[in-house]
């Protein structure tokens, strides 16, 4: 009897040496046709090449917040580098404690989006950046304000002229400042999560209740908008195909309607990047939901038609969670000084 259960463990114990690595190898291969890991450097930009003084430069500009009229408003205030590049607001808040319509999506990995912005509006980073410093809700401010203050300062001035030395004429223009402020954002990249690793042929990167998660992931038709690089970015998508979620939560918003005025396009976001999803709630274009666990199941009803078993939900949420990536490590720069030149802030 003795000897039949010790035969039975042993047998036991094979197949789950043999059997449990071919299923590990076969969901790895699915997924790396699926996904992709985030890289640990940037590719290259349109018409921007990267140069160690222009990220400098950007990234005293992403944290200037000169930038802005109130002079209290950067572009770390609603894309913080230290929270996941979000801001932990429902929706942004911007010049006069005025409160914007949508969720600030994390500046992490946005180099991969298709276009920025909930609803595509910006075609890249340097359209993007030029976007907040001219909303009335946001900055507040104009481009001429903008260049202005810039110029105010002779610091800024000699950094400009090392970053764009083929600029013609003066270095400093709203352009050339927007394309520094995205050379610095394109290398806010989070490498080497715990996904990343198994993408990369690790497979233990992974625990097995992650793993389950990352099937059902895909089982599911999640990386049907999910997929790619960006884990999400890289299309739009209605909100709602199988069942409207409650009006609380879309927040009445038309998505990319406002942009395209197109009938087809109401109720059409970008789709998220769920890349490190578990530092930027709160979740969706309004910012109402803040589970984590609560997302995934409004996205399995109103985008897939079905009701996830709470297990199912858990394990979808670690696979998630093993996501995030190593954070970038941005020190807080010197601004340069302000000149008798450089205008007054405007609180109102």
């Amino acid at each position: 009897m003795m000897k039949s259960y010790m035969g039975f463990v042993y047998c036991l114990f094979l197949f789950f040496l043999t059997v449990s690595p071919c299923a590990s190898d076969e969901l790895m291969t699915r997924a790396q046709g699926l996904f992709k890991p985030i890289p640990r450097e940037p590719p290259a930009l349109k018409d921007n090449v990267l140069s160690p003084v222009k990220i400098g430069l950007g990234r005293m500009l992403y944290f200037d917040p000169r930038l802005s009229a109130s002079g209290l408003i950067s572009c770390n205030t609603c894309h913080n580098v230290g929270l996941g590049g979000a801001d932990l607001q429902e929706t942004a808040v911007g010049h006069g404690w005025q409160k914007g319509g949508r969720n600030s999506p994390t500046v992490f990995n946005a180099i991969f989006n298709i276009a920025q912005f909930w609803d595509g509006r910006a075609q890249d980073l340097k359209e993007q950046a030029k976007g907040p410093p001219q909303a009335a809700m946001e900055m507040n401010s104009t481009p001429e304000r903008v260049v202005e203050t810039v110029k105010s300062m002779p610091e800024y001035g000699k950094l400009f002229k090392e970053a764009f030395p083929q600029q013609q004429g003066d270095a400093v223009t709203y352009d050339t400042i927007a394309k520094a402020i995205e050379a610095f954002e394109a290398i806010l990249l989070t490498p080497d999560s715990p996904f990343d690793k198994f993408l990369k042929g690790d497979g233990p990167a992974l625990s097995q209740v992650e793993q389950a998660g990352l099937k059902l992931f895909m089982d599911k038709g999640c990386a049907g908008c999910h997929g790619g690089i960006n884990m999400g970015g890289s299309g739009y998508f209605p909100f709602g195909v199988v069942e409207k979620p409650q009006a609380e939560i879309t927040a009445g918003d038309t998505g990319r309607f406002k942009v395209t005025g197109a009938k087809y396009d109401e109720y059409v976001f970008k789709s998220p990047s769920l890349r490190n999803i578990a530092l930027t709630a709160p979740y969706f274009h309004s910012g109402r939901v803040w589970s984590l666990r609560a997302a995934i199941a409004i996205m399995g009803s109103a985008q897939l038609g079905i009701s996830l078993a709470d297990s199912d939900t858990d394990n979808i949420a670690a696979f998630l969670r093993a996501t995030t990536g190593t954070q970038p490590r941005i020190e807080y720069p010197l601004l340069p000084v302000s000149t008798e030149a450089t205008p007054k802030p405007k609180l109102d």
